[in-house]
């Protein structure tokens, strides 16, 4: 607690090299060499920096900006990372376990299948004195407060038994197969979060927020839940009717609908699949889904990659988590549809043109009015023309999107990233970013 802290904005920044040097020193202090030095960098700009899977077990990055780093499969075991800032880090496959999170700020980070087992996720926060001698709260990157903030992290298959995580923020989380047994939740809010086949088993969750949460298969045995909040949470009992209730098999049905799009209307059947569970259909994306109806379905985790999706009618739809990087979604309506953490990178999203006379056409844009699109991947996609009306892009991102004539009136882009864009004619309140 010294007036020698410097804010986020003022953190010095550090290059490649220099960390490559202090990487190796730090290999050579957990050998017990001689010329070996613990790395600690405490209150210093590491983001997009490489840490080339070292073993930085021990290590202190107290205050520190972690933006963008590459921290995969490296080791990370007893570490502090008190009150850093890791927005977007790289960390799946990490061990991480012992190591201090308390204060951290690790929002749309990717802890996919690292070892968190007893992090310290607790509240936390630096003093300083200030100008005048007084102890005042350090100014934080992003956020506000003391929280370790989690929201939109990529968390699925972590092994998080045993932590402290008392008022931790995981909204709109992907924490799908996370273990997070023997833990202690209180007070934490999971609002939105995936929690499919999660084990919490013996876990302290009074006074959680699990508002919205997906907790089909959740596994909750032994656990404290005076004050839980699960109000709209989604169970198995509410993902929608079974395919084998259609009475013919998805191919079947395709074939008909196939015939329908080929003729015009004129032979075959539209596929309605409206209200349906899709996830568990095995290769979905082969199949040719152009101009098919599917409202309030359940594509929940999908692997849509490069899938045809045309002028399909998908209106409130969930598609939390879903891959559907290269899909070609052009004209189709996605209105208020559930899309958080989908990754839509390279996604063609531009109108359909229909000719009708000689000389005129009409042009069907792609309609994401009032979609959820948090922590979304929309790197490099292709959404000239579209309807963007209301949509919630929190923390999206949209590095080199084609924006040109989108129309964003009312969009929430709080901390979007939209680096690199086209925005020729877009209508987007700049001061919402």
């Amino acid at each position: 607690m010294t007036a020698h802290i410097p804010d986020p904005s003022e953190l010095t920044p550090l290059s490649q090299s220099v960390m490559d040097e202090v990487l190796q020193k730090h290999a050579m202090y957990l050998r017990g060499q001689v010329g070996g030095a613990r790395c600690v960098l405490k209150y210093r700009d590491l983001s997009g920096l490489d840490f080339q899977q070292y073993d930085l077990s021990q290590a202190d990055f107290t205050g520190s900006l972690l933006i963008d780093v590459d921290m995969s499969n490296g080791i990370y075991i007893g570490a502090s990372f008190f009150a850093c800032d890791m927005r977007n880090a790289d960390m799946h496959n990490g061990n991480f376990s012992r190591a201090d999170f308390r204060g951290a700020y690790v929002a749309g980070a990717n802890l996919s299948g690292a070892n968190l087992s007893d992090v310290d996720l607790r509240e936390g926060k630096i003093m300083k004195r200030g100008d005048r001698g007084v102890l005042e709260d350090r100014k934080r990157s992003a956020g506000a407060g003391a929280k370790a903030i989690l929201s939109g992290a990529k968390m699925s298959d972590t092994n998080m038994a045993g932590a402290q995580a008392t008022s931790a923020d995981f909204s709109d989380s992907d924490m799908s197969g996370v273990i997070m047994t023997d833990a202690n939740l209180s007070g934490a809010s999971f609002e939105g979060a995936n929690l499919a086949d999660a084990d919490l088993t013996g876990s302290d969750l009074s006074d959680t927020n699990m508002r919205q949460s997906i907790m089909t298969g959740t596994v909750m045995e032994g656990t404290e839940q005076h004050g839980m909040d699960d109000t709209a949470a989604i169970t198995e009992e509410d993902m929608g009717s079974k395919l084998e209730n259609l009475g013919k098999s998805l191919p079947e049905l395709l074939e008909e609908h196939t015939l329908w799009v080929a003729t015009a209307g004129r032979n075959g059947r539209q596929l309605d699949l409206s209200g349906y569970d899709l996830r568990d259909v095995l290769d979905l994306k082969k199949f040719p889904l152009t101009a098919i109806q599917c409202t309030n379905s359940n594509f929940l985790n999908q692997d849509l990659r490069g899938a045809e999706l045309q002028s399909g009618i998908f209106d409130r739809s969930d598609f939390r988590d879903c891959d559907m990087a290269g899909a070609d979604l052009r004209g189709a309506s996605f209105k208020y549809a559930q899309m958080a953490r989908v990754n839509l990178s390279g996604a063609l999203m531009c109108p359909l043109e229909f000719k009708k006379e000689v000389g005129q056409s009409t042009l069907q844009r792609i309609d994401f009015s009032g979609a959820n699109l948090r922590y979304a991947h929309l790197n490099g996609a292709d959404l000239r023309d579209a309807i963007l009306m209301g949509v919630d892009l929190t923390s999206a991102l949209l590095d080199g999107c084609d924006l040109r004539r989108a129309d964003l009136t009312g969009a929430i882009l709080n901390g979007a990233k939209l680096e690199n864009c086209r925005l020729d004619g877009a209508i987007i309140d700049f001061q919402a970013l």
